[in-house]
């Protein structure tokens, strides 16, 4: 990236200005707390919570707020420790090294041509809420690999005041939404000025209004990331309610919050002095920046052909979506209206552009996809495991009719984990100790993970109660929090407490919660399922997850959950965590002995939960989908059929038959099954062969790497005309 980028000097000022607020000694502070590579290094957040850990916990994590905000007392105390101040430094000059590192050079990407990656979310860390799930988590690992391994890249995305619902679930099981205002002046982002002083912003034509929006920068390590935000004076009610909240519920909006990610980002770009080498667009929602991209090259003097296929050739495209109806569509003359003066601004007339983003483009009953369009548009594109790139080429198909199936050019990358962010802390030492203090430098490479074998049992079940342990505890004293906000009667409120056990075999189940993720599968065979938690080996589950506030059916799945909830067993061994996000998350994969996944084959683009319990020392259970089915080998786990059955009700009954059976004889036993030291042996087998097989696999620097070597270095696959 150039020498001098446009938001340097503001983040300066803004570490300057939080550094006067503290005693002079902790000004070292308020520059970790504007970089976020501290979340991922190893005890970096102790210089916080040492400070006032109850201040931490009410400013959700937010290094930033917790100094402005901290008693002069606890500043003072930690001001006058030689100690703390000495690890202050050191982390502050380590994290300075890693910026200040040279960047890689990888074909057309250089530190002046960045890699310019566009999202809808990113789920950097809890303190920024401007993720739902697992498409933001994917994104927030993939800024953080790339800044572990000086990879030249710039991220652009959207920053949402109100980001995505929080959730309150009711005695009933009923879902509820709200929304929380986020402040940017009190988070790690500085807004970005130019040289006047004055906010620096772009102007995007959306329908019949010029939208004005600012940007604000946040660092993830050596990764800028610019938010643009529209809660600007020029900007109506209706404009300003653009970057209001994530995947807002109006289809008109959404369109608009697409159209200001797509071309409102590259004009950011220009604004910030940045020239991408390669754009990577990670899902369909940014795909109108190849529109500004072709705007570019024709300011280069290019005629409209040209321009669309230099755009092209800068342009890679990841698709999430296996389902159809997952991708956005739009009627033609609602793209027409909305993106008409964008498209005229290039010289294309706008059913010309509706055309573009059609499976047959001269279909006039044929609404608009923004996946078509990014199909269109891009050069390469990729599915995200090695069974959704058979689905995505079977599903798009219809682009390339004259191919067959397989030759349709749709390649995959199968999505991986920043371990660094996900692992515990006590996974993290040990690994450390056995695999070498920089094996997450090398973490794709399958030899920094033989040393696994050398990892005695006890050593390794020493680890996974400790990790269980600290889940428990928190489980039972955010399941009382939970219960009693529900209104739930004193038993219920005090069940989970007393029985959620350190030592009791602990199962997650928590993710989106969508129809074809089959929540409804765990209370299948009902009898069964009691009795997996009442018996003398007992199971304990966790669960968690958020339900789109427009999705009904999906909501009435965690709703049927509750109907179970006045068994003694149930409300003994059964927690539905309420407002699951990062932090949550974090917990659960740390924890869990056991991930569990039963989505429909095969709607499960790939899913990287599983992964990250996966490093954790945790065994997964799913079906054979997603990145799963490349996983699994039959030692590191158990696996469900993953055979597509258009017969849903009986798929339904055998899977969940199956699964019980799975967890009844071969997971139970093995978990409890103890020699005389009290260790599982054939468990630990079990998760040594995990380790050993999904630690380099599926981490986030083999996806990178692949990435690199695949497509952003011009060996990708072309992509249709």
């Amino acid at each position: 990236m150039p020498a001098v980028l446009k938001g340097d000097a503001d983040i300066t000022r803004a570490v300057a200005d939080l550094a006067s607020r503290v005693p002079e000694p902790l000004a070292p502070l308020a520059g970790i707390a504007y970089d976020y590579r501290w979340s991922w290094r190893p005890g970096a957040d102790r210089l916080f919570i040492e400070i006032d850990p109850a201040r931490w916990e009410l400013c959700a994590h937010n290094p930033v707020r917790l100094l402005q905000e901290a008693s002069v007392a606890g500043l003072e105390r930690a001001a006058g420790d030689a100690g703390f101040l000495a690890r202050a430094t050191e982390v502050e000059e380590a994290l300075r090294a890693e910026r200040d590192a040279p960047a890689r050079e990888v074909g057309p990407v250089t530190a002046e041509r960045p890699i310019a990656f566009f999202c809808a979310e990113y789920g950097i860390h809890g303190s920024l809420p401007i993720y739902s799930g697992g498409l933001g988590a994917l994104a927030g690992d993939i800024l953080k690999e790339a800044a572990d391994r000086a990879l030249p890249m710039v991220a652009v995305g959207l920053l949402y005041r109100q980001g995505y619902f929080r959730q309150r679930v009711d005695g009933t099981g009923w879902q509820h939404e709200y929304w929380v205002p986020t402040d940017p002046d009190r988070a790690p982002a500085a807004l970005v000025t130019g040289d006047d002083g004055e906010p620096l912003t772009v102007s995007v034509p959306i329908g019949d209004r010029d939208v004005v929006a600012q940007l604000w920068r946040v660092d993830v390590g050596r990764v800028p990331l610019f938010l643009l935000d529209s809660e600007r004076p020029e900007n109506d009610g209706i404009t300003r309610w653009l970057t209001a909240r994530l995947y807002d519920g109006d289809p008109i909006t959404r369109l608009g919050q697409y159209a200001l990610l797509g071309i409102g980002g590259v004009r950011a770009l220009a604004a910030v002095g940045v020239d991408p080498g390669v754009l990577h667009l990670n899902e369909g929602h940014a795909s109108f920046a190849s529109l500004e991209l072709i705007h570019t090259e024709q300011a280069r003097g290019a005629s409209l052909e040209e321009a669309i296929e230099a755009a092209r050739r800068r342009t890679i495209f990841t698709t999430h979506t296996p389902v159809p109806a997952g991708n956005d569509t739009y009627p033609g003359e609602v793209v027409a209206g909305v993106l008409g003066r964008a498209a005229r601004e290039v010289g294309l007339d706008p059913w010309d552009l509706v055309r573009m983003g059609r499976t047959h483009a001269d279909d006039q009953s044929e609404p608009f996809g923004v996946t078509q369009f990014a199909l269109h548009t891009t050069r390469a594109a990729n599915a995200v495991s090695r069974r959704h790139g058979e689905v995505a080429r079977s599903m798009w198909h219809g682009l390339w009719p004259e191919r067959a199936v397989d030759e349709v050019p749709i390649t995959h990358v199968t999505n991986g984990v920043h371990e660094p962010s996900w692992l515990g802390a006590g996974m993290r030492a040990l690994l450390d100790r056995h695999l070498g203090e920089d094996w997450l430098r090398r973490s794709e490479d399958p030899a920094t993970w033989e040393a696994v074998d050398a990892i005695g049992d006890e050593e390794l079940w020493d680890v996974r109660r400790e990790q269980r342990a600290a889940l428990v505890e928190y489980v039972r004293e955010r399941s009382v929090l939970d219960r009693l906000a529900r209104g739930d009667t004193r038993e219920y409120v005090q069940a989970a407490a007393h029985a959620f056990d350190p030592e009791v075999l602990t199962i997650g189940f928590a993710r989106r919660v969508a129809t074809y993720k089959r929540l409804h599968l765990l209370l299948q065979d009902r009898e069964r399922s009691l009795a997996m938690f009442a018996d003398g080996r007992p199971v304990q589950l966790i669960i968690a997850g958020k339900a789109h506030p427009r999705d009904e059916e999906a909501k009435r799945l965690v709703q049927h959950l509750f109907t179970a909830k006045d068994s003694p067993a149930i409300a003994s061994r059964v927690v539905f965590l309420d407002d699951y996000d990062l932090g949550v998350a974090r917990r659960l994969v740390q924890g869990c002995d056991v991930w569990l996944n039963l989505p429909r084959p095969p709607l499960e683009a790939s899913g990287t939960s599983g992964m990250k319990n996966a490093v954790n020392g945790g065994l997964h259970l799913s079906v054979l989908d997603g990145w799963w089915w490349e996983g699994f080998d039959g030692t590191n786990g158990w696996a469900l059929p993953g055979e597509v059955d258009p017969d849903h009700g009986a798929q339904d009954h055998r899977d969940a038959a199956e699964f019980a059976r799975v967890l009844a004889e071969e997971v139970v036993p093995e978990f409890y099954d103890r020699d005389t030291a009290g260790i599982p042996r054939d468990w630990m087998a079990r998760v040594r062969a995990s380790l050993k097989t999904l630690g380099p696999q599926f981490s986030a620097g083999r996806m990178l790497e692949d990435y690199e070597r695949r497509l952003y270095e011009g060996a990708g696959v072309a992509a249709p005309r």
